[in-house]
């Protein structure tokens, strides 16, 4: 059955002449004439059987349908544009893989280790996208995630990385650690919470032994990668995942004054569609990412004996 879409070149110039509501700046853009804009947008209404904009004289202001009309087609025409754009700069060669993260933890665990998987496939282009939280992957253009475990995740294959753990970080350079005696004494820090997980530090204090009502106090942010920055900047103590701060333990900008961690509920895996499990780029990826999670995490147990 033939599909009822307008051609994309009647939808580009009419998504120019919605953004600039001007049928001259929008042929300006477009490197057209103004008539021949007018002509295209005429011809979309004529299929649509409907009008998408209100005319005024010489000016043409968007009416209600048009709006509607602009606010649906503009994501998928930006969609459409990179794709074709990626397909032409890699010539059709390899593959591309579409991959949904939670932001903090791909950047601090994955990018700084995706040389390796690139030197393994250098064919193969991986683009990331923001997903804060789970989604549903019918409807989108992702091929997997690097996500967290949850129970929305459903119709997909789900491989199990590791647990998060979090521990708390302090500067040498703002704060003289040999002062440190016990767990308890971090209490007298400012505590640098991660918003939305106003309970760790009590658990925190519990799992160390210590009972202190000062737990709740302290700053908050949005994401983990702020208390990060807080924390080296000397503003405080903060609780952040251990694999979040390799790079600043390694240069001494943070350290551990007691190596007492707490294991969050969230675990870390990567997740794809189960009419992905067959992709020769997602297989790729997914088997990278279940050695360098094994990797990671002897290397740490390691350390730490």
């Amino acid at each position: 059955m033939r599909r009822k879409i307008p051609s994309t070149v009647a939808l580009s110039i009419f998504e120019a002449a919605a953004r600039h509501e001007n049928f001259a700046r929008a042929a300006d853009e477009l490197c057209l004439s103004e008539s021949a804009v007018s002509r295209q947008i005429a011809a979309l209404e004529t299929y649509l059987d409907a009008r998408l904009f209100t005319r005024v004289g010489r000016q043409v202001v968007l009416n209600d349908a048009g709006r509607y009309y602009a606010n649906r087609i503009a994501p998928h025409l930006e969609e459409i544009e990179l794709h074709t754009q990626t397909l032409m700069a890699n010539r059709g060669v390899g593959g591309i893989l579409e991959l949904a993260v939670i932001p903090t933890f791909s950047s601090r665990w994955l990018l700084p280790r995706l040389h390796e998987f690139r030197a393994l496939h250098p064919d193969i282009t991986i683009n990331f996208s923001e997903k804060p939280e789970p989604f549903l992957f019918r409807g989108t253009h992702f091929d997997a995630a690097l996500h967290f475990d949850h129970p929305a995740w459903t119709g997909v294959v789900k491989l199990e990385l590791f647990d998060e753990e979090v521990v708390p970080v302090l500067s040498p350079r703002h704060h003289a650690l040999e002062q440190l005696r016990e767990p308890g004494d971090l209490a007298r820090f400012t505590l640098l919470h991660k918003a939305g997980k106003n309970d760790v530090w009590r658990r925190w204090f519990e799992t160390a032994g210590v009972r202190d009502d000062r737990a709740l106090r302290g700053m908050r942010f949005e994401l983990y990668s702020m208390v990060i920055e807080a924390a080296c900047a000397g503003l405080g103590v903060g609780l952040v995942p251990r694999f979040y701060v390799d790079r600043e333990l390694k240069s001494g900008d943070l350290a551990i004054p007691f190596d007492i961690a707490v294991k969050h509920a969230k675990r870390y895996c990567v997740v794809y569609p189960e009419y992905k499990k067959d992709s020769p780029v997602v297989i790729a990826f997914r088997d990278w990412v279940e050695g360098l999670a094994q990797r990671f995490l002897l290397e740490h147990t390691a350390s730490r004996r």
